[in-house]
């Protein structure tokens, strides 16, 4: 690089401007639209929200990139990747290691799976044994009922519903005693219409993770891995979940 024009400047300027250009690259980043409450249109704003992407706002800035958000359907997201359309993708992606062939992972940002919800009053429910004998409610067809009916001895009080607004209203209402479904779903409702009425409590089952999806090769792995580190040792990352799923789960 010929930097004879920079010598007027003076070598702090020179060394700012340059720290400057190296700053300003832009990635772009794709997400899905459509998977609350990880990503979401504001519909008053018009701008995405969620729990994704205040993820990826904290880790650009810690990793010194800026970037340009593009939306699109989930299923072309990866093979944006491939072509390179896209730099990053962040759409509560299950890391597998089919997809890790094709793309880079970042480390895991976040634990899914399936976890209990009760009235707030509950406090002798903490784990799936205790379940045994309750009013559970669950939804139809969905890897929680199986999971029920397989894990508990007694499940005579397992009861399926067609959605998980009914089964909600029905644990207000305590029609039942609990509901055990998806932990995002669980999380957002307790942070939401149901705060201060029901608490998410106990450890995830069956769990997967969630991963940052970067195009193979990417440069920016390392230091996006980085940045998420450094979220969860200053409790950036503890903040960001609460406000969006409410307690971190306990370990199991």
């Amino acid at each position: 690089m010929n930097t004879n024009w920079m010598k007027p400047l003076g070598v702090a300027a020179a060394l700012s401007l340059t720290t400057t250009f190296a700053a300003a690259e832009t990635l772009k980043v794709v997400t899905d639209p459509s998977f609350v409450p990880f990503e979401m249109m504001d519909q008053e704003t018009g701008e995405m929200i969620g729990f994704d992407m205040e993820i990826i706002a904290e880790v650009a800035e810690r990793a010194g990139f800026d970037y340009d958000l593009q939306t699109m359907d989930f299923n072309g997201i990866i093979p944006a990747l491939q072509t390179g359309n896209v730099d990053i993708a962040i759409a509560g992606i299950t890391i597998t290691e089919e997809r890790g062939e094709i793309v880079d992972f970042s480390d895991p940002y976040y634990d899914s799976g399936l976890r209990m919800l009760v009235r707030v009053d509950n406090d002798s429910v903490e784990a799936i044994d205790d379940l045994e004998g309750l009013k559970v409610g669950t939804k139809i067809g969905s890897t929680s009922y199986d999971f029920l009916t397989r894990e508990l001895e007694d499940n005579d009080g397992v009861t399926p519903y067609p959605g998980s607004s009914d089964m909600y209203m029905a644990l207000m209402s305590r029609s039942i005693d609990a509901v055990f479904y998806d932990a995002p779903n669980v999380g957002y409702f307790a942070q939401t219409k149901g705060e201060g009425r029901v608490k998410t409590v106990g450890p995830l089952y069956e769990g997967q993770q969630y991963g940052i999806a970067l195009k193979k090769g990417s440069e920016w792995v390392d230091e996006v891995n980085e940045a998420l580190a450094s979220m969860k040792d200053d409790g950036t990352y503890d903040e960001i979940y609460k406000k969006w799923f409410g307690e971190l789960p306990d370990s199991e």
